[in-house]
């Protein structure tokens, strides 16, 4: 094999499982939004067989001969390619460990799983999900043990989504945050509470459809390329490449706020996708680089700057447009003060900056120990309900507002929530550093993010996954991440809105 023509095959085997995973992201995206109820079988049959396509790709003879020839030219390659070989070659490894018809049932599973989990929550019926619920830890379980057989499942997976986590490293970084925020959330609920009616009460969904646009053009995202829609529960996902992103929201017609900041969240994870560099697209470098840095934008567009007064400013005349009787008699600082309020609350999705972690360091300890054997999803229902008590203070009314309020598990994504923690900390130390030669505030005031998005594209966005996370995040911050920005982010904004 000659080494130009092999470069050659190595992009076009890249475009060719990019068609594949374009194919079944369309189904998931049509299963997610606007596919009837009773099609979900439809879906499963044909995204089992594009499946099964995909893995005769992945792992077939010519694949590999391919990879390996390339992973023995290294000094020959270029960097990009290196990297490419390098994922590719990982995850055929894994692929090659699980035996077909278990890739392909897991696939179907998901499917029937997504769709079991929306009736489910519509419906408060619990019952309905767990056998599902059942098959998907049992699965996830498994397919860990064929790819590493030397690590706990549950540690597998959390790798999976952010490299070189660990149920230890993340032990130590969740008991490191409880630290600072149990004593701030203490301090906070002494303190005299802030005002939510400038946010609560009637808003009509028309008004809140009108502010979507609206707010995809203040972020910067591209609309040609940037599609949207609603959805159960808010998502964002890549078809294809960087060049079609799709974001969606949840319309609450009792409070505009929680769309307001859906769509900007989304809108925070497609401005991370559709900034990587067109010289990645249809390959194995284009998109994020890690589900913690993903959620590192998602979160840093939707609290940092959108629940910054800020922005709140800004968009201030857009909600007294939209929303006149919801706003009338209040000033921006009033809903300045009310987007930030910090009270515990029974959605993650809807939680306080604050409190937010609690939640998701709940989902954390319930998972570590439906991996480990000591909670059965018989019992999951009740501990979550005990966990929710014991770290929020909150009761949970029902399962639909408890157990079956996250897509997440239904697509078998255990060990994902971590990175929304991780991406806050990650999120903040990134706003210190480029606070250093960009004028966020100004910027933000006057409606223009271009040079905030030109920053993290320069910093975050271009590389895609061509550097691990941890060099990427080195590499912009001139250090190691830690927790210390987020920390003073909360304590110093938190002190400022409560007096404390």
């Amino acid at each position: 094999m000659e080494l130009e023509q092999a470069r050659k095959e190595l992009l076009a085997l890249q475009e060719k499982m990019s068609a594949y995973e374009h194919a079944t992201a369309l189904l998931q995206y049509d299963g997610d939004t606007s596919a009837p109820e009773g099609t979900a079988a439809n879906r499963a049959h044909t995204m089992a067989i594009l499946g099964e396509e995909l893995y005769k790709l992945a792992i077939g003879a010519e694949t590999v001969q391919l990879l390996e020839y390339l992973d023995g030219q290294q000094e020959a390659l270029t960097e990009k390619e290196q990297r490419m070989v390098y994922l590719l070659l990982k995850e055929i490894r894994h692929m090659q460990k699980i035996p077909m018809e278990e890739y392909i049932a897991f696939e179907k599973l998901t499917v029937e799983a997504g769709a079991v989990w929306h009736r489910a929550k519509e419906e408060n019926d619990y019952a309905s999900f767990r056998p599902y619920l059942d098959r998907l830890i049992a699965a996830t379980t498994r397919i860990a043990g064929y790819c590493a057989p030397e690590k706990e499942p549950y540690d597998y997976w959390l790798d999976e989504y952010e490299e070189g986590m660990d149920q230890k490293k993340l032990d130590a970084f969740f008991d490191g945050l409880r630290t600072h925020l149990v004593p701030l959330i203490q301090k906070i609920g002494a303190a005299e509470q802030v005002d939510e009616t400038p946010v609560r009460g009637e808003a009509p969904e028309e008004a809140q459809a009108k502010l979507v646009p609206y707010l995809m053009d203040l972020l910067g995202l591209d609309r040609a390329h940037v599609g949207f829609t609603t959805t159960l529960h808010p998502f964002t996902t890549s078809l294809g490449s960087h060049y079609d992103e799709r974001i969606t929201t949840n319309y609450k017609l009792d409070n505009y706020a929680d769309s307001l900041f859906s769509v900007v969240h989304e809108g925070g994870h497609a401005l991370y996708d559709t900034g990587s560099a067109d010289e990645l697209a249809y390959t194995a470098l284009d998109g994020g680089g890690s589900m913690g840095l993903h959620e590192s934008q998602s979160r840093f567009y939707e609290n940092l700057i959108g629940r910054s007064r800020a922005f709140v400013n800004h968009i201030f005349p857009k909600l007294q447009e939209l929303f006149p009787e919801r706003v009338k008699g209040f000033t921006a600082e009033d809903v300045y003060r009310a987007v930030n309020r910090v009270t515990p609350s029974l959605i993650r999705t809807e939680s306080d900056e604050v409190t937010y972690c609690l939640h998701i360091m709940i989902r954390y300890e319930l998972e570590k120990r439906l991996f480990n054997g000591t909670l059965s999803t018989e019992d999951l229902p009740a501990e979550w309900n005990r966990l929710y008590r014991e770290y929020l203070g909150v009761e949970v009314p029902d399962d639909a507002h408890g157990v079956l309020q996250d897509v997440h598990w239904s697509g078998g994504g255990f060990g994902y929530f971590p990175s929304y923690a991780l991406g806050n900390v990650y999120g903040a130390a990134l706003l210190e550093k480029m606070k250093e030669t960009v004028d966020v505030e100004a910027a933000v005031a006057a409606g223009d993010l271009s040079l905030v998005n030109a920053w993290n594209r320069e910093h975050i966005w271009q590389y895609g996954k061509l550097y691990p996370t941890q060099k990427i995040l080195r590499d912009a911050l001139g250090q190691e991440p830690t927790a210390e920005a987020y920390i003073r982010y909360l304590e110093t904004k938190y002190s400022e809105i409560y007096g404390l």
